[in-house]
């Protein structure tokens, strides 16, 4: 597309305008901060709104900002900031309603106004300014605006035209969710956000509410005045009403309008609205639709606000998220000489930001899509739950907020005084773990023949020293075709038992009370591999060994080599390699053995309906792909020492389509669970080579949560933990009994004594052996930390007692 160049316009700083004329689709708040924001930055600019409703028309009732957004605002535009701050409802307190109590946590700040309000602000604003606002008028097509138009802001919303009419550029992506929720509005002022379950016989709903307007005096003020936005005398709240689909059926919400809806939910939550009514602002019930677009710009047209992305409202507001998109977008075209440069700018600033927010989003609402779940927990503990859902509030951010709330959340755990949760106990079978951190099993390439030597030795034991509960093998192979690589370590030959109970003898006695666990797999089609570090997934260049799997599909397409299938030979063979190795485990002196079953190796490669295509009794549905994971199972805990736990390592979802979903992993949880497995280690993807994981801080952890808080099975969650303050969180939030870190330990191999240290835990979970007691507090820092010596004299005032003549 050819953009004209701009009419010559007054210089600015420098030199001239970038986008001398701006039009902008959609009256909403974004779009009218943005167009604001811009016409104050450039006051020789065009800038022109469109807005199809009246200007007073908005759905929804409050809005709720962040004290970062406002210090943005103040920043930008101190007039819009001290029009807002004259709107403000601010508090700071959140109340969850569990089992008929109201527990408080404090110290969160919010600030909230109603949307008319709002946009009455904004509007005046503009016109102030010289913007021209088009109400009531459908905007022209984008592509038609960009001929005589330098910049195009495309603000209309979640349903946005702009961002259909142009899908092959944008190429977005809507995914729908599980939850129906519907806006209405109580006439009156919540003191604090408020959350409150409604336990009915077809199912949970919840409301979530929050004031946004103050009450005020009643002279002149009709009874419900205020509409969306003003509110009545009493004040007013938002009230969100949500439940999962099915649930919304079979209430028989799906049939009401909006006036049976409010007066459903009026009287589901009676208590929490004292018996006053809902109303609605042409409220419907939707589902929450999450958007993500791969651009956010072509040519002169940019996407702003729920045009471009979408985020759950229970993190926050979707116009937040659009306020803050058009204070990067009006910087980016103040810093870049050129549109095109400042729209790549805005994309590559905000994307970031927005891709946070939206995983935060993504965990909030999968806990409150999955909320039923966690009604069987302690009252404190849900809200603990609740308040930590996304993982923005943390065990340590909750605790500088509210430590009064979580002190209260520890006793109610049962955790003694001043003992953060990762240091309890865990007792599974005739073992307990002194404290609940797990050394995760990592592949270090590094064995001879099969036979782990000094350097496992001192890694193995390294981590055993650090104070882990847990410190567990990388996969230990049941036989040489079942190595990954030739620097794998195995269980299949007298030497490899030998070494092994080295080590195992070597950590026992060095930490005592720490717990080695061993990994057994097989590598099935992922095998015959490089070393990690001379190319991964790589065939050998030579002496490669034949390979066996499920079905004959290799794991890289015209790379890998093409495994033979499994027949009823083979696969009673590999079982008995299974038991061999476990009889050799321990004897070698493990206190735990983990089944892999995960990563796409021989076990997992059952499991998955990508790479299980057998058509015999070992294939097909669920039932028939778990069979052989299930015999080597039934296997290796009919010899494994009765009192010794076992656990089962999975993949909960493939990450590709067709593949494993978290439901499956639900199903094969139950089924290992109830062949004896005593917890279950929840892992994901690396199944197949195509997979598309959605990769975070600790994003493998709601399957870990899901299965834990569904089936009741103790679970071991991992995937980018990173941080004690996360273990903490996700222990004492009920999502997990055991926490698995792998690179965090080997950046640092006394992970766990260190993470005591600066808890100043010094207890029975995180002891120091002997010679290292000595360095059980942090070392003080240097000078910089020291006083400094003073280098000035501060006087009085001349003439004043104690002065000195100037």
């Amino acid at each position: 597309m050819t953009v004209p160049a701009p009419p010559p316009t007054p210089p600015g700083r420098s030199g001239r305008t970038v986008a001398a004329r701006v039009a902008v689709i959609g009256g909403g708040p974004g779009g009218l901060y943005a167009a604001a924001l811009l016409k104050r930055l450039r006051p020789e600019r065009e800038v022109s709104v469109w807005e199809r409703g009246e200007p007073r028309t908005t759905f929804g009732f409050g809005v709720v900002f962040s004290d970062e957004t406002l210090g943005g605002i103040e920043h930008a535009d101190p007039v819009v900031y001290r029009e807002l701050s004259a709107e403000f409802v601010r508090w700071d307190t959140i109340d969850v309603v569990r089992g008929g109590r109201v527990l408080t946590s404090g110290g969160h700040g919010f600030a909230a106004l109603g949307r008319q309000r709002l946009l009455e602000i904004l509007q005046r604003r503009c016109r102030s300014l010289g913007v021209r606002l088009h109400p009531r008028t459908p905007a022209p097509p984008a592509a038609a605006l960009a001929r005589d138009h330098d910049l195009v802001i495309a603000a209309d919303g979640v349903h946005s035209t702009t961002r259909a009419a142009h899908a092959d550029v944008f190429a977005p992506h809507i995914t729908a969710h599980r939850c129906r929720y519907i806006w209405l509005a109580a006439d009156f002022a919540l003191d604090a956000f408020r959350f409150e379950t409604a336990e009915t016989e077809h199912g949970v709903l919840q409301l979530h509410g929050y004031p946004y307007t103050r009450p005020r005096p009643r002279t002149g003020v009709a009874p419900g005045d205020g509409g969306a936005g003003g509110g009545p005398a009493a004040g007013a709240s938002t009230i969100i009403v949500e439940a999962r689909e099915e649930v919304w059926r079979a209430a028989g919400l799906d049939r009401c309008d909006e006036a049976d809806s409010a007066r459903a939910c009026a009287g589901l939550f009676a208590d929490a609205l004292g018996g006053r009514p809902l109303r609605g602002n042409a409220s419907r019930w939707t589902a929450f639709r999450t958007v993500t677009n791969e651009r956010w710009s072509h040519g002169p047209i940019v996407l702003l606000g729920d045009a471009a992305h979408t985020a759950h409202f229970s993190i926050g507001s979707g116009t937040k998220l659009a306020i803050e998109d058009a204070l990067a977008l009006a910087a980016c075209l103040e810093e870049r000489p050129t549109v095109a440069q400042a729209l790549a700018a805005y994309e590559a600033e905000r994307r970031p930001v927005v891709a946070s927010t939206q995983r935060a989003a993504r965990a909030s609402l999968g806990w409150f899509e999955d909320l039923a779940h966690y009604l069987r927990q302690p009252p404190r503990q849900f809200a603990f739950n609740l308040l930590t859902r996304s993982r923005r509030v943390t065990h340590e951010n909750l605790r500088l907020r509210d430590a009064g709330f979580v002190t209260a959340v520890e006793r109610e755990a049962g955790l003694p005084p001043r003992t953060p949760p990762m240091f309890a106990p865990l007792t599974l079978r005739g073992l307990t773990l002194r404290n609940r951190v797990v050394v995760s099993p990592m592949d270090m390439y590094s064995a001879d023949a099969g036979t782990p030597g000094d350097f496992h030795v001192a890694h193995l034991g390294a981590r055993a020293l650090g104070g882990a509960g847990l410190v567990m093998t990388e996969m230990v192979c049941v036989s040489p075709t079942g190595r990954i690589t030739p620097g794998c370590p195995g269980l299949y030959a007298a030497e490899h038992e030998a070494a092994w109970r080295r080590i195992t003898g070597f950590a026992h006695a060095a930490s005592p009370g720490v717990a080695v666990g061993v990994q057994l797999g097989h590598s099935g089609r992922k095998g015959s591999t490089r070393l990690m570090w001379e190319g991964i997934d790589e065939p050998l260049p030579s002496g490669n060994w034949p390979l066996v799997a499920a079905s004959p599909l290799p794991y890289r397409p015209g790379v890998s080599q093409v495994p033979r299938e499994l027949d009823a030979a083979g696969l009673a063979e590999i079982r008995e390699q299974f038991v061999s190795a476990a009889l050799s485990a321990a004897r070698a002196g493990f206190d735990l053995l983990e089944l892999h079953c995960a990563h796409g190796y021989l076990l997992s490669g059952f499991l998955s309906p990508l790479t299980n295509r057998r058509t015999d009794g070992y294939g097909g549905d669920l039932a028939g792909r778990l069979r052989y994971p299930l015999e080597v199972f039934d296997a290796v805990r009919a010899v494994w020492p009765a009192d010794a736990p076992m656990t089962v390592r999975v993949s909960a979802t493939d990450w590709a389509a067709g593949g494993t979903t978290a439901d499956d992993a639900v199903a094969i949880a139950a089924a290992f669970a109830a062949h004896g497995a005593d917890a279950i280690d929840v892992s994901t993807g690396q199944v197949v080579s195509h997979e598309e994981p959605e990769v975070g801080r600790s994003y493998q952890t709601p399957f870990a949560d899901r299965i834990r808080n569904e089936l009741g099975v103790p679970v071991i969650a991992v995937g980018a933990i990173s941080s004690w303050d996360d273990v903490n969180s996700l222990l004492l939030a009920g999502r997990a009994d055991l926490c698995a870190l792998a690179r965090p330990h080997l950046y640092d191999p006394h992970w766990t004594l260190h993470a005591a240290a600066e808890q100043g835990y010094d207890g029975p979970g995180a002891p120091w052996p002997a010679p290292y007691r000595a360095g059980s507090r942090k070392p003080p820092a240097g000078r910089a930390d020291e006083p400094r010596p003073r280098l000035t004299l501060h006087t009085a005032a001349p003439g004043a007692p104690g002065g000195r003549p100037r």
